[in-house]
């Protein structure tokens, strides 16, 4: 069974009455304060929710706001979920014992136990919730590590993960799902409270995230002449033998990095728009040796350049992206974190 995500959002709305509607998204578990001059500006926000396994994956896209969870909220709406989240900018996070800066990109944990205030500008969020009750052997660690910023090259793994969970969840098979929650479970608690049994057991799933992260960087440097094993090294932060080990399934690195230009010329091809000549295109993938790139090619795909161009140019259509069907019976946040 395929996931399927709930998504409110207040674009349809009027402009007034948006920044009420999102405030009733989130009551009670947080409330959400403006100025006076603010209370009837638009706020246009997207809140896409996900069941992950016994936990709940979170992407908010909303603009700048001040959000509030008090005693008084915790008393009223006895949720006490972990949450892990990541913004793109910068955050300031006020706890009961004190402030916490938190980077753009970097995971911070806190507890819906806990009274905490938060104030950011207009971001882009992915918040991971961990029920107490489904999650309760990390809760030493948890409870111990809320209120802090996950730092470091684990901060960044487990970042990666999250990213790389809401990818893949709508496509996950029944036989995944039943065992995401002790895989999230797992990934966790090696990136909050690494030791080596931890680290082992979650061996797979990091590996997964860095070779995530590998892809990520050859994407973004397609194009760059100097993206050698040894920059993919410094850019990704892994020695040549963990990369090598990593990408040793793959063909190996430098047969990984080939794969990825070559389906970019792929695409570029396959866009009627595109007018390019295929040896720019492909010397713009680093291929400079027009019947050596034919043959590569050729093998990679089963057809030549050529080919594959005219049959864009004979009018080949792009499929329609999907779009996940969207159920509306769910009122609130708390009914999601409650319900998924």
């Amino acid at each position: 069974m395929a996931i399927i995500p709930h998504v409110f959002s207040t674009r349809s709305l009027p402009g007034r009455e948006q920044r009420e509607a999102w405030r009733a998204w989130f009551n009670p578990v947080f409330d959400l304060n403006w100025r006076r001059d603010e209370a009837e500006q638009p706020f246009e926000a997207d809140s896409t929710t996900l069941s992950a396994g016994g936990a709940i994956l979170s992407r908010v896209r909303a603009p700048g706001l001040h959000s509030v969870r008090t005693a008084r909220h915790v008393r009223r709406d006895p949720t006490d979920h972990w949450v892990i989240a990541i913004g793109t900018r910068e955050s300031r996070i006020t706890l009961t014992d004190g402030g916490l800066p938190v980077p753009a990109g970097a995971p911070f944990l806190v507890s819906l136990a806990d009274p905490i205030e938060s104030e950011r500008d207009a971001d882009d969020r992915l918040h991971l919730y961990l029920p107490r009750d489904r999650f309760a052997a990390l809760a030493p660690e948890l409870d111990k590590a809320r209120g802090q910023v996950i730092g470091g090259g684990l901060g960044l793994l487990l970042a990666d993960y999250l990213r790389l969970l809401e990818r893949s969840l709508p496509g996950l098979a029944d036989d995944d799902l039943n065992a995401l929650g002790d895989a999230i479970q797992a990934m966790v608690a090696a990136c909050v409270a690494p030791t080596a049994a931890r680290t082992a057991e979650a061996g797979a799933q990091l590996d997964l995230t860095r070779l995530e992260r590998v892809r990520q960087v050859i994407r973004r440097r397609l194009h760059s002449a100097t993206l050698t094993p040894a920059s993919l090294c410094r850019d990704v932060g892994m020695s040549r033998s963990q990369l090598y080990r990593l990408l040793e399934g793959e063909g190996g690195v430098i047969r990984y990095i080939q794969r990825h230009r070559l389906r970019a010329i792929h695409a570029a091809l396959s866009d009627p728009a595109n007018d390019g000549s295929i040896a720019a295109i492909a010397e713009s993938c680093g291929f400079y040796e027009p019947s050596t790139f034919s043959r590569i090619f050729r093998r990679e795909f089963g057809a030549t350049p050529s080919e594959v161009r005219l049959a864009a140019r004979a009018g080949g259509t792009l499929s329609p992206a999907w779009k996940p069907l969207v159920p509306s019976d769910l009122g609130s946040l708390s009914a999601c974190l409650r319900a998924l």
